[in-house]
C-alpha cells in the first residue's frame, strides 16, 4: 500500500471516530512506515484494523507486478532457431575438424515422435591423429541417439549412453581397419522446445550469449584442470608436462584405442574417458545465440570476446552464416594455427539488441567555501 492510500485510510479513521467519540485523530505522517500504521490502528482497537488488513491483501506492489510480468515474458518464450557454420584448415597440413547441423533429428532419420516439437542437433568434432575418428563420430552419434529407446524423453541419459556406445563402435571399427586409429573430441548441443542440452568430451567449447553476457555451457577437458587431474590419478593415469600419460593434450575423447593404457581394458577403466559432461538449461527471451567452436577458436578468443564480436556482426548484417565466416577469419588474423570450426545457433530472427550500460550515479556536493569561491568567480 502506498503513502497516499495510507492517508486515505487515515482520513476514514477520522470520519469513523467523529461519528462515535467526536475526537479527531491526527493524520499519519508521510514518513511513517506501513508497519507502524497498522500497529497504531490495532493498538487502538479501531474498526479500521479489519479494513487495513483487507486493503493490504488487495493492494499489489508495482515491483511485484513488474517482476511477474517479466517472468511471464521470459517463460513464454519459444526460440526460433537458425544456424550457420564455417570451417578452415588453418595452419595445419590436414583438416581433422568436422561438424554437423540437423534441424530435426528424428525426421532426418525417419523416426516418428509423438511430440510435435523437433529435436535439433548441432555438433563439433575436433580430431587428432587423423580424420577417421571425427568423421565416424559425426556420422554415427546422431543415429545412435535417435535409436535409443528413451529418446527423446530422457535426453541426458540417452546422450551419455550414446557417446559411450559410439566410442565402443569405433573401437570395433579400428580392430577391423588399423589405419583408422585416431581420436576426437565431441561437443554436441540439442534443443528440444525451450530446453538446451550441451554434452562435451574434450576441449571444444560452447558459449551462450544471454543479453550480451557470455555463459560457458561446457568446460575444457585439459590436463591442467584440477578436477580432471584428480579423476585421472584416481584411475592410475598421470599428467606429464601438461599431457595425459605424456601423450594427449585432452583428458576426454572418443577413439584413441590404439594408445596403450588410455582406455578401459576389461574391468579396468582407463584415464581417457568418453563420458561427456552435461549441462542443461531452459532458454528464455534473454538468450540470444549459442557459439560452438573447436579449440582453435578459443586459442585466440575469450568466451566474452567471442560473444561481443558475434553480437556486433549480427547487429550489422544479421547473417549467421556470414558471422561464422567472420569469426574464423578474425581467428586467423589473430594468429590461430589450429584447424578452425564454428557453429552458430541463433534463437531469434531479429539481431541482438544493443546492450544498455547502467552507470552508477554519484551524489556530488560542494563545500560552503567552494560555493563562495565559485560565486566570486562568476561575479567577476
Amino acid at each position: 500500500m502506498c503513502v497516499n492510500d495510507a492517508e486515505q485510510v487515515s482520513q476514514e479513521m477520522e470520519d469513523l471516530d467523529d461519528s462515535t467519540s467526536k475526537k479527531p485523530r491526527p493524520l499519519l505522517s508521510r514518513d511513517d512506515s506501513l508497519t507502524a500504521q497498522i500497529k497504531n490502528w490495532a493498538d487502538k482497537d479501531s474498526p479500521l484494523a479489519t479494513v487495513s488488513g483487507s486493503n493490504r491483501l488487495e493492494s499489489i506492489s508495482e515491483d511485484a507486478v513488474a517482476t511477474e510480468r517479466k517472468h511471464e515474458i521470459l517463460t513464454s518464450f519459444i526460440p526460433t532457431l537458425r544456424s550457420g557454420d564455417w570451417s578452415h584448415i588453418g595452419g595445419r597440413p590436414y583438416m581433422e575438424d568436422t561438424h554437423i547441423c540437423i534441424a530435426d533429428l528424428a525426421k532426418n532419420f525417419g523416426c516418428n515422435l509423438m511430440s510435435e516439437e523437433a529435436v535439433s542437433f548441432y555438433g563439433v568434432f575436433d580430431g587428432h591423429g587423423g580424420k577417421d575418428a571425427s568423421r565416424f563420430v559425426r556420422d554415427h552419434l546422431p543415429r545412435v541417439i535417435v535409436d535409443d529407446a528413451d529418446f527423446p524423453l530422457e535426453l541426458e541419459k540417452v546422450v551419455t549412453r550414446s557417446f559411450k556406445e559410439t566410442d565402443a563402435a569405433f573401437a570395433k571399427s579400428c580392430s577391423l581397419e588399423s589405419s583408422q586409429a585416431s581420436g576426437t573430441t565431441a561437443l554436441t548441443a540439442m534443443i528440444f522446445g525451450r530446453s538446451l542440452l550441451v554434452a562435451n568430451a574434450g576441449d571444444s567449447r560452447a558459449v551462450l550469449s544471454r543479453h550480451g553476457t557470455a555463459i560457458e555451457m561446457s568446460k575444457d577437458h585439459r590436463p591442467c584442470c584440477i578436477k580432471e587431474k584428480r579423476r585421472i590419478e584416481s584411475l592410475g593415469g598421470f599428467i606429464d608436462d601438461g599431457y595425459l600419460n605424456g601423450q594427449l593434450g585432452v583428458t576426454r575423447a572418443l577413439g584413441d584405442w590404439h594408445l596403450e593404457g588410455m582406455k578401459e581394458m576389461g574391468e579396468r577403466i582407463g584415464p581417457l574417458s568418453a563420458e561427456p559432461e552435461l549441462k542443461m538449461i531452459t532458454l528464455t527471451k534473454e538468450d540470444e545465440f549459442l557459439i560452438i567452436g573447436s579449440d582453435g577458436i578459443w586459442d585466440v578468443f575469450t568466451s566474452q570476446n567471442a560473444v561481443d564480436f558475434t553480437r556486433r556482426r549480427l547487429q550489422q548484417h544479421n547473417d549467421v552464416k556470414l558471422c561464422c565466416k567472420e569469426i574464423v577469419e578474425e581467428a586467423i588474423k589473430r594468429g590461430a594455427t589450429d584447424n578452425l570450426t564454428v557453429v552458430l545457433v541463433g534463437f531469434h530472427l531479429e539481431p541482438p539488441l544493443p546492450s544498455i550500460i547502467h552507470r552508477a550515479r554519484f551524489r556530488r556536493s560542494i563545500s560552503a567555501e567552494g560555493l563562495q569561491s565559485l560565486k566570486s568567480l562568476l561575479e567577476g
